[in-house]
C-alpha cells in the first residue's frame, strides 16, 4: 500500500497535488495577505530602528 506523491496546503494542510501550493483561492488569499502584513511588520521595524540610530547619532554628536 503505497501513498501517492503529493505536498500540503500552505494554510489549512489539506493533501494536494506535487504541482500545486493551495487547495483552493481562500488558502491563496489567505496566504497572499499574511505575506503582506509580515512585510508591513518588517517595513515598520526597519523605520523604528533607522529613527533610533538616527536619534542616537544626533544625540552623539550634539555630545561634543
Amino acid at each position: 500500500m503505497a501513498i501517492e506523491a503529493h505536498r500540503h496546503c500552505a494554510i489549512c494542510g489539506k493533501p494536494i497535488p506535487m504541482d500545486e501550493s493551495f487547495c483552493s483561492d481562500k488558502c491563496e488569499e489567505q496566504y497572499q495577505a499574511r505575506q503582506k502584513a509580515m512585510m508591513k511588520q518588517r517595513r515598520i521595524l526597519l523605520i523604528v530602528i533607522a529613527v533610533f540610530v538616527i536619534i542616537w547619532f544626533i544625540m552623539m554628536v550634539m555630545k561634543k
